[in-house]
């Protein structure tokens, strides 16, 4: 479909080592003159959910500064854009939960935000678990629960997980794991 917005103006209104904000001067695609405001992500979000034997996985529960709030997720990170996904998957894997796996499967791609932002999600699953010790980053204070994959597909029906990619995540994986196809 053709684009119906035209781009009159862009000015960078603010920039960091993780995010610019854009402000566009606009035609809609009404034929309105407007802005628009647009979020650039530097890195891609990237999530991880390890499956052992018994169809376990692992949840990392933090403070989110944004949310004021704590959070249980999937095993997340950023990704540089220049990397391999999969090698930034698992770094993380390795620094949030000490896990080291031997087979990796791409979940699936999603936009995260795309009313306003570019940022985009990748997810694996990974299986045929090594277990080390975590080696997270000074600034992330992490708590770590290994729970069936039944009670995480529950705590997402419940509410109790609402982090995107987890959400996504644990229910693709449910929806796999109950047809047999992983």
């Amino acid at each position: 479909m053709k684009n119906p917005w035209k781009t009159k103006s862009s000015e960078l209104k603010y920039n960091n080592p993780w995010i610019s904000v854009t402000e566009h001067q606009v035609v809609n695609a009404a034929g309105n003159d407007g802005i628009y405001g647009t979020v650039h992500f530097k890195n891609i979000a990237i999530g991880i959910i390890p499956l052992d034997e018994n169809n376990n996985t692992w949840l990392v529960g933090q403070f989110r500064y944004p949310l004021n709030e704590y959070s249980w997720e999937i095993c997340e990170g950023g990704g540089k854009l220049d990397i391999d996904p999969l090698l930034s998957a698992q770094r993380e894997l390795m620094e949030e939960l000490g896990i080291k796996a031997e087979k990796w499967t791409k979940l699936l791609d999603m936009h995260l935000s795309n009313s306003v932002s570019d940022e985009i999600g990748i997810i694996y699953i990974a299986k045929d678990l090594t277990y080390f010790t975590p080696e997270p980053e000074e600034d992330e204070v992490l708590s770590i629960k290994k729970i069936s994959l039944t009670d995480a597909f529950e705590m997402v029906m419940n509410g109790e997980i609402t982090d995107s990619l987890s959400v996504a995540g644990i229910l693709k994986t449910k929806i796999l794991v109950d047809k047999n196809l992983i």
